[in-house]
């Protein structure tokens, strides 16, 4: 263990614009989260709407079901991009408490290079620090996988319901485009999303056992 003297000594200055640098990060990481919660209860309202008019009646058509899932994926879309501002002022603020105030609460040494320029770098010449594919696969893991299994396992439901395979799938037909068509493409986009997801998942877990500490800048 190292002796309280041995800590490097920071002037009262420094020490409170470490602490607000941290604030701030904290701060900015938890407006975008609750920008990403927001898209979430967008595409959960969207999908109870399309839910409340495809089953309000036998006769209701299956359509408004399949058109949500397309209104979904925008939605994933713009979280995806919004997850990746997200994660800026997240890994920012956990590269402060892992390098700065863990090693502090520890009474350990703080170290005065490496990180601290690995940090100044990001404000100079800040980036994003995960790919877009990535935080795709992340937002599905964590949330739109179980909103599309909720809506394709709904529209299969309707389709398939006491009426029918045959008169169930009429019930989604759009112009020239007979309704089992629209059903098998719903179908392939669902188990394309579920690969895309269970890859994305399995490329990440690869990546963290590589990494000692994968929670950092990058």
């Amino acid at each position: 263990m190292v002796e309280e003297n041995d800590i490097p000594e920071f002037s009262g200055s420094e020490l409170g614009a470490m602490a607000h640098l941290y604030r701030g990060e904290v701060y900015r990481s938890t407006i975008w989260r609750t920008r990403l919660d927001a898209t979430t209860n967008w595409s959960v309202v969207s999908l109870g709407l399309a839910l409340t008019i495809s089953y309000q009646s036998p006769d209701s058509s299956a359509l408004p079901l399949f058109l949500v899932a397309m209104l979904i994926g925008v939605f994933l879309y713009l979280e995806s991009r919004r997850y990746r501002y997200f994660n800026v002022w997240r890994a920012r603020a956990r590269w402060l408490e892992i390098h700065f105030y863990a090693p502090m609460l520890r009474r350990e040494k703080v170290e005065q290079h490496g990180w601290m320029e690995r940090l100044a770098e990001d404000y100079q010449r800040p980036e994003h620090h995960i790919s877009f594919p990535r935080a795709l696969g992340r937002r599905l893991r964590r949330n739109y996988m179980w909103i599309f299994s909720v809506q394709t396992a709904a529209l299969y439901g309707k389709c398939l319901g006491a009426a029918g395979s045959e008169a169930g799938f009429q019930s989604l037909h759009i112009g020239a485009f007979p309704g089992w068509v629209l059903a098998t493409i719903n179908g392939i986009g669902y188990v394309a999303l579920a690969l895309y997801t269970l890859n994305s998942w399995r490329m990440d877990k690869k990546r963290f056992a590589e990494r000692m500490n994968p929670i950092s800048m990058g």
